[in-house]
């Protein structure tokens, strides 16, 4: 009998290198599954269509991203949190724009990969904070990282927010000018799992878990991790460290509900929220 596939999807970003290394150690070897991890640029918005099409089993989502997303009838639930520190994101312009200061963005065009991306979400948190009318933010969609840079080159939108050190190669070249920093006040990312899928392979899936863990221990723990983010990564060995100083993955499976709480405040406050008549138990699964 053939063992079952389990799809696995993230952002091409060093937060899931530990699911990359656990692929090719073969650390997944006693699980009764095959483990795959495919990479999706286009981020949250673009992973949450791909489980309610039934491309992906299990995705790596930003929290808000994934609480909206259940929220407005996505067929998925979270089942852990897959780091406990916050995303810090960089707001950039072009490097050719006369926008230098972050109260030149107000009323300026978003660059956004998906409507309800984390690209999408923390710059209407980023606006909230600041205090600006909501109502007129106005949103470009450009899919993916490479589409915000063709966006941001003509002048097809202003502003783009995305992990800074995922952007930080193009603010060193110059491309890319960072304006400012929003820190989310909630923990980044959350593993989320297809509910037909939870149905049936709970059992598989937190010993699939368990296994990213260790290796997510195993790579913070690497006197060479340093080098080896920055070399898949195309950062500087300086940002290589100081981002993985300052990133803590999970080290136990749990439902992050004070978190989720947080981002429920967040959408319902915004408006981002079409439907608030749901449940913790319809946005999470306990795996144990």
């Amino acid at each position: 009998m053939s063992h079952p596939e389990i799809r696995v999807g993230g952002v091409p970003e060093h937060f899931n290198l530990p699911w990359h290394l656990a692929c090719e150690q073969d650390l997944f070897r006693n699980l009764s599954a095959t483990v795959r991890f495919q990479e999706y640029p286009g981020g949250t918005g673009q992973l949450s269509a791909a489980l309610n099409a039934d491309q992906l089993d299990v995705a790596v989502l930003l929290l808000e991203g994934a609480v909206q997303q259940i929220l407005n009838g996505s067929e998925f639930r979270i089942v852990s949190l897959f780091t406990k520190t916050p995303l810090i994101w960089g707001i950039h312009v072009a490097g050719h724009s006369d926008i230098h200061s972050l109260d030149q963005i107000c009323g300026k065009r978003y660059a956004i990969s998906r409507t309800g991306s984390g690209s999408h979400l923390i710059a209407v948190v980023d606006a909230e904070e600041r205090g600006w009318p909501l109502d007129d933010l106005e949103f470009v969609i450009v899919d993916d990282l490479a589409g915000a840079r063709r966006a941001l080159a003509n002048a097809e939108a202003e502003v783009f927010l995305w992990e800074k050190y995922m952007t930080k190669p193009l603010v060193d070249s110059g491309e890319f000018r960072r304006v400012g920093e929003r820190v989310v006040p909630w923990p980044a990312f959350v593993v989320a799992v297809r509910n037909s899928v939870l149905d049936r392979h709970a059992g598989l899936l937190r010993d699939m878990l368990e296994t990213v863990v260790q290796s997510c221990q195993a790579l913070k723990a690497d006197p060479a991790a340093c080098q080896v983010i920055a070399q898949r990564y195309h950062l500087q060995l300086a940002d290589a460290k100081t981002w993985l100083e300052g990133t803590c993955w999970n080290d136990e499976l749990g439902i992050p509900e004070t978190a989720i709480a947080k981002v429920l405040e967040f959408l319902i406050q915004t408006k981002l929220l079409s439907n608030h008549d749901l449940h913790l138990d319809d946005i999470v699964f306990d795996l144990s």
